[in-house]
């Protein structure tokens, strides 16, 4: 493990500290890297845990704001009456939708679903841009904090 992270570390040393930054920033707004995923690369790469954690959430929110915006905008043009069939994967989403509402599918939407998906599935159902925006961002800001200490009390210990 430590050759791994010292491998990274080497390569992203040989980057401008400018670039080493908008690496994260595009990784917290990929789905499935999402910030989380964006906050530990940024720490196992080397870089400061309290400077990755907050740039992998801004590219997280700004991905998330395109996607809340975009499915916005194709619901309202999509009429109300028509109805599609959902994946099983989206089914599972809309049952935690109807118990839980927008709070609790954006908290334990990355559990089942990027946060990309679970927002553009909950304005899809009719949950308020805004709502589905903040609390989007929350979730994610919190699993980034938790994901981002984690591998840094991990890549610290290894390192040690």
């Amino acid at each position: 493990m430590t050759d791994i992270v010292s491998w990274l570390q080497e390569l992203t040393q040989a980057l401008p500290p400018f670039l080493r930054w908008v690496g994260v920033l595009v990784a917290g707004a990929v789905p499935y890297v999402e910030a989380e995923g964006g906050a530990a690369l940024g720490v196992v790469a080397g870089l400061d845990v309290r400077i990755s954690i907050p740039v992998a959430i801004v590219g997280n929110a700004l991905a998330l704001a395109a996607v809340v915006w975009l499915a916005g905008a194709a619901r309202a043009g999509v009429t109300r009456g028509r109805t599609k069939s959902a994946t099983p994967k989206m089914q599972r989403v809309r049952r935690v939708f109807d118990r839980y509402g927008v709070p609790g599918v954006s908290l334990l939407g990355p559990l089942l679903l990027p946060s990309h998906v679970t927002a553009a599935a909950m304005v899809g159902f009719g949950a308020p841009r805004t709502r589905v925006f903040v609390w989007g961002v929350a979730a994610v800001a919190a699993w980034a904090v938790v994901i981002g200490v984690l591998v840094h009390l991990g890549v610290s210990a290894a390192v040690a």
